[in-house]
């Protein structure tokens, strides 16, 4: 893994050398963007709006447009002067129950590992970590620019969770919510029982990526020159009536215990029974 980050954990007066690494990868199917015609790379050049003439990567500065349409222009000089107190720093601002922080403020995850001489500082901060129930709230700047984040543990890791700033997170308001509509007992109780029916313990390996599998099978069978078959869609004139709320409720209640059951038989020929209830079903799903 390549180091996205080198620097100090400080909090108190105990520093933690650590290096920074991303804890995530996509895995999605990456494309060009080619000619229809003869599948050459389509290419683009950096030119000025003013001349037309192509413009050198060391040429090009960020700016800033003003609301006149007049452009302030600032060069890497003029971000290296900023002061970025937490530039090789992860300052820790407090510490606070996870549970206070909405998941809509998290953004990317980062692990952390020590350097030989902040091996025991970070065992220490883990332990604490865990017996508090507390994540650490810190700022630290990556890609120059100073970020919100949290820092917790992840099994035997501290992992940065980057967050959003208060500003960042849009206040959204929908006027159909104003309506006032009052769902009746009996169908809360019905929804309620579809979701102990479907309730299971969360197994990360139950869960694939079915889109990007039947795209690389797509993939390897134009490599292979066979016929692509296009699976059968919805017809057009397809029945979409609004059926009755309390029926689908119903309905999906008996179709999600009828499954959990037959999940929960033993297969024909085994010697022993298969485990029941939550277990079973877990192990069906995976």
């Amino acid at each position: 893994m390549r180091t996205v980050w080198k620097g100090a954990v400080s909090f108190g007066l105990v520093t933690i050398p650590v290096k920074l690494y991303a804890a995530t990868e996509e895995r999605d199917v990456s494309f060009h963007q080619v000619h229809a015609t003869d599948g050459a790379r389509i290419r683009y050049k950096r030119v000025c709006a003013a001349d037309g003439q192509e413009v050198a990567f060391a040429e090009i500065a960020k700016g800033y447009e003003l609301a006149t349409g007049e452009m302030v222009v600032l060069t890497d000089d003029d971000f290296a002067a900023l002061p970025l107190s937490t530039q090789r720093a992860v300052e820790v601002l407090g510490f606070v129950p996870l549970d206070q922080i909405d998941p809509v403020y998290f953004d990317r995850s980062y692990v952390l590992e020590p350097e030989p001489l902040g091996l025991k500082p970070y065992v220490l901060l883990r332990q604490a970590l865990e017996e508090t129930g507390r994540v650490g709230l810190v700022k630290v700047a990556l890609r120059q620019r100073e970020r919100l984040a949290c820092l917790r543990v992840r099994e035997d890791l501290l992992v940065l969770e980057t967050m959003l700033w208060p500003d960042e997170i849009r206040s959204v308001h929908f006027d159909v919510l104003d309506e006032e509509v009052t769902p009746r007992a009996a169908e809360v109780a019905m929804a309620t029982t579809l979701i102990g029916a479907l309730a299971v313990d969360f197994d990360p390996a139950a869960y694939t990526d079915a889109y990007r599998a039947a795209l690389q099978e797509l993939i390897d069978a134009k490599v292979a020159g066979d016929e692509v078959v296009t699976p059968p869609s919805a017809e057009d004139g397809e029945d979409t009536a609004v059926v009755d709320l309390m029926a689908a409720l119903r309905a999906s209640v008996e179709a999600a215990q009828a499954a959990r059951t037959d999940s929960d038989r033993p297969s024909a020929g085994s010697a022993a029974a298969a485990p029941s209830g939550r277990q079973g079903a877990k192990r069906a799903s995976a």
